[in-house]
């Protein structure tokens, strides 16, 4: 992880802070004015090093304001949180900061846990960031031969011109997302920022918030003014993911933007213009949601301007074999492992399968396969149960091991997912694991090959390589379980919040 920078010229402040940070495993680097930081940036800049994950700065130092650092770091590295820390003297300075982009203010003498929870705060803001920009660079272009995807390729390359809205349908796990990035990429829009928020899954009385932002004491708890998702992507585009979601008074503050593109924050009572274009995606039928009352059609015809259906997994077998080559290289990656192979058999069997969680599923699979498969060539035999189970009932054995191979009942259609009704099961090919100890279950017969392999290799690292491997799958699963949401996920595990975020860090997991 990425060290918080922390710049004050009193010894002690960096010192309280430094042994803090600490105790919570969050390493840091200490300046004593703004030319050294300056001078750190540009030298990260140019060797390629790490810079900042958050800079904490105070705002009154000799030879330099925390204000003006502020302002030249916001110019070179917009996404960087900036925490300014400031006595009660200054605060109208510190307020002034924000229009500059100042993540929070800490005012002194501080509170020593609020400020490690502040800061906190800023380190995950900083990763989605990190996550969100990787995604925008890393990410290739999007993978498929199947006619249907050509047709949606075709789709996007008609629209790369325009601004016009668009809204994406297609089941969960599909790739909607994929395809808005795709859409943004294309567009006149591209060198603009591409900003995505999941209405489904943030609580109905911070969504508004989230959308529009908020003015400073606006409702309890709300310190300062804080941007929106709309004005974040200003100049961009603004990804609306399942839409259908959207409580039914929001629905029409989102419609008054879209008809006249302003809109208040929060308790503000100035309106906002907001320069954005919208991509709207939903897995329901909105047409349903507007007849039985739940969606305006009012907001659902602002949307619709241009339809693109997002075709199902099981719709494009033939892509399969290269979607699954692909996962598996990132698997790869992601573990610190070679690439594993996989066999045109178990290709096979995987395009026979009907992939109920359409792309996400298979992706979570190849997952499974890097940390599950014993050796590195993947056989038909090593694919989990869900695959196997096409061809026999419904009610197929499935191994102890709910970790290898999780059901139905404890996983959404996001996650590792099962046979679907009326499909059966190879009970042979379910239950040939090896046997080496009896009454020990698959996934543990899987580790013990990993180690002996690893040993015989003259590995020293076997135990951190495989207890990384394994908390990554466990954390994986329980993420895919609540649907990205880490406080159930932890709970789910019987960890605490601090501990599942500090393990996503170190793991370099999403």
């Amino acid at each position: 992880m990425k060290p918080i920078w922390i710049v004050d010229d009193d010894q002690s402040i960096r010192f309280v802070l430094e042994k803090a940070l600490l105790r919570e495993d969050l390493p840091t680097r200490s300046f004593t004015n703004t030319r050294e930081v300056l001078a750190a940036l540009e030298q990260a800049a140019d060797d390629d090093q790490q810079g900042p994950q958050v800079l904490v700065s105070d705002i009154r130092m000799p030879g330099g304001s925390g204000l003006d650092l502020l302002d030249k770091i916001k110019a070179k590295h917009p996404g960087l949180p900036v925490i300014i820390m400031t006595a009660f003297s200054d605060l109208d300075s510190a307020v002034s900061a924000f229009q500059g982009g100042a993540f929070e203010y800490l005012p002194k003498p501080f509170d020593l846990p609020r400020a490690v929870e502040l800061i906190r705060r800023a380190v995950d803001e900083s990763q989605r960031e990190e996550v969100a920009e990787e995604r925008m660079v890393a990410a290739p272009e999007m993978l498929g031969q199947a006619p249907a995807m050509q047709d949606v390729f075709r789709a996007i390359g008609r629209l790369s011109q325009s601004n016009v809205t668009v809204l994406i349908t297609g089941e969960s796990g599909s790739g909607k997302e994929l395809v808005a990035r795709a859409l943004h990429k294309h567009s006149p829009r591209a060198n603009g920022p591409f900003v995505a928020i999941n209405t489904a899954a943030i609580p109905k009385d911070l969504l508004e918030s989230e959308l529009f932002g908020h003015e400073r004491g606006a409702f309890t708890g709300a310190q300062t003014m804080r941007r929106g998702r709309f004005e974040q992507a200003e100049g961009g585009t603004l990804f609306l993911d399942e839409i259908g979601d959207m409580p039914f008074d929001l629905q029409t503050r989102l419609l008054r933007v879209l008809s006249d593109g302003h809109f208040y924050r929060v308790g503000g009572h100035n309106s906002v213009k907001a320069n954005v274009r919208v991509i709207a995606a939903t897995h329901q039928d909105l047409e349903q949601r507007v007849k039985l009352g739940g969606f305006r059609e009012d907001l659902f015809h602002r949307l619709n301007v241009i339809r693109l259906r997002l075709p199902a997994l099981r719709e494009r077998g033939e892509d399969v074999p290269a979607l699954t080559r692909h996962f598996l290289q990132v698997s790869a990656r992601q573990l610190g492992v070679e690439p594993k192979r996989i066999s045109d058999a178990a290709l096979a069997r995987l395009a026979a399968f009907s992939f109920p969680g359409n792309v996400r599923q298979l992706e979570n699979i190849c997952h499974w396969l890097t940390v599950m498969a014993p050796a590195q060539l993947i056989e038909a035999k090593d694919l989990p149960p869900e695959v196997m189970a096409v061809g026999a009932g419904a009610e197929a054995h499935v191994p102890e091991a709910v970790v290898a191979a999780p059901t139905a009942t404890a996983q959404p259609a996001a996650s590792l997912p099962v046979a679907a009704s009326g499909e059966s099961a190879s009970v042979h090919a379910v239950s040939e694991p090896a046997e080496a100890h009896p009454g020990v279950s698959s996934w543990e017969n899987g580790l013990e090959v990993e180690a002996q392999a690893l040993l015989a290799a003259g590995r020293t690292d076997v135990w951190d390589v495989l207890t990384r491997r394994f908390e990554s799958r466990l954390i994986l699963t329980a993420l895919a379980n609540t649907r990205g949401r880490r406080i159930e996920a932890a709970q789910k595990l019987g960890i605490g919040r601090n501990t599942i975020t500090r393990k996503i860090q170190e793991l370099g997991i999403e």
